[in-house]
């Protein structure tokens, strides 16, 4: 049975306030073997990403795919890393803190955000410290995942709770499961698409999203069909024809089937029948990281030319831009809607009292005791 511990720096007088944990996949510390080969030990050893039985998939992960897979990865990572590092992390870190000003500015009580890795540095243990210690009694995860997966959502949910079973006193607690068809997302979704598409646009859009084994999808996971809702919702709001869109899935690991049409078969036979330009987005990553700016970028560019075709374009994701921080806040706005912090009603004056009435109490009763 897991303890729960004392609340660090607690203090009897400290005003309670509202957390948001803004929780992402997570990245290596540096695009080397052995930051790749620590990193890919924790993410393909949960059992939400990989559902192969324990003991046969430990000895698939150590004695065959992390004694080859962190080299390979490593070199990929290095073709994107920054000074500023992993893309992932400092654009994450940006869209935590934009997010935390922009809250700041429309909620009278005390709103903070903290930024989780599921894998990797900063964890999500850390984040949910900076918020227990900041005295957020009230707990919002939003993962960046607009679609929701066992494999993703589901096990950034374990993450938390997990930790959670360790805390003396619970936060209220909402999690924002999914947001694929939010309006504000889709909007601004669609907005960067035209803008990016504005002077010069492909003969076809390509939404291309992260793929999932085909066995996920017939265990019930919603995955498949938030995708193309998504991209339903938005070639509507771009007014682009059936002929003139398609959606597929990229990232295929093993040999299972898995979603499809695969994004890199579906370029190579456009190419193949004569399509000449194409421009692909990834509406499933809210930051742009190594799958779009390695697989779809560069990978994928290679394969639809040497199919021959003549034009590629990866349209980049909303990341830090000011009106995705927009949609981000309201939909934070949305999910908190009652906690006294979002509200117009909130008042300070009545907090601090109650604080000081509250300390004033736990000191009488330590002098009595």
């Amino acid at each position: 049975m897991m303890k729960s511990t004392m609340t660090p720096t607690f203090t009897h007088d400290r005003p309670a306030g509202a957390g948001i944990l803004l929780a992402n996949l997570g990245t290596p510390d540096a695009p080397t073997p052995s930051a790749l080969r620590r990193y890919l030990a924790e993410f393909l050893w949960d059992s939400r990403v990989v559902e192969i039985p324990r003991p046969l998939w430990w000895l698939i992960l150590h004695g065959i795919i992390l004694r080859i897979r962190p080299a390979q990865s490593a070199r990929k990572y290095a073709m994107i890393w920054t000074s500023e590092g992993s893309p992932l992390l400092a654009i994450s870190r940006r869209q935590a803190a934009a997010l935390a000003e922009s809250l700041t500015g429309r909620c009278l009580g005390p709103v903070r955000v903290a930024l989780g890795m599921r894998y990797g540095q900063p964890s999500i243990a850390s984040a949910l410290a900076e918020l227990q210690a900041a005295g957020a009694e009230r707990l919002l995860v939003l993962p960046l995942y607009p679609h929701y997966s066992a494999a993703t959502t589901a096990s950034t949910f374990d993450a938390v709770t997990n930790e959670l079973r360790t805390w003396r006193w619970l936060p209220e607690l909402r999690f924002i499961a999914q947001y694929h068809d939010d309006p504000g997302y889709l909007d601004v979704l669609a907005a960067h698409i035209r803008a990016d598409r504005a002077e010069q646009s492909g003969e076809r859009l390509l939404f291309s999203f992260h793929g999932l084994p085909k066995r996920n999808l017939l265990a019930g996971d919603p995955y498949h069909c938030q995708c193309h809702k998504t991209a339903r919702l938005v070639a509507e709001r771009l007014e682009l024809t059936p002929e003139q869109w398609a959606v597929a899935f990229q990232s295929r690991f093993g040999r299972a089937e898995w979603l499809q049409p695969y994004t890199s078969t579906l370029l190579t036979d456009w190419a193949k029948v004569g399509v000449k330009s194409v421009d692909v987005v990834c509406p499933g990553f809210a930051a742009d990281c190594l799958e779009t700016l390695e697989e779809i970028a560069m990978e994928n560019r290679q394969t639809f030319l040497d199919a021959g075709g003549e034009r590629y374009r990866y349209l980049p994701a909303l990341n830090d831009a000011s009106d995705h921080i927009t949609a981000l806040t309201r939909l934070v706005e949305q999910h908190a809607a009652g906690w006294p912090e979002f509200s117009a009603q909130y008042n300070a004056d009545a907090v601090a009292t109650e604080c000081a009435t509250r300390s004033h109490r736990a000191r009488a009763m330590g002098a009595a005791a």
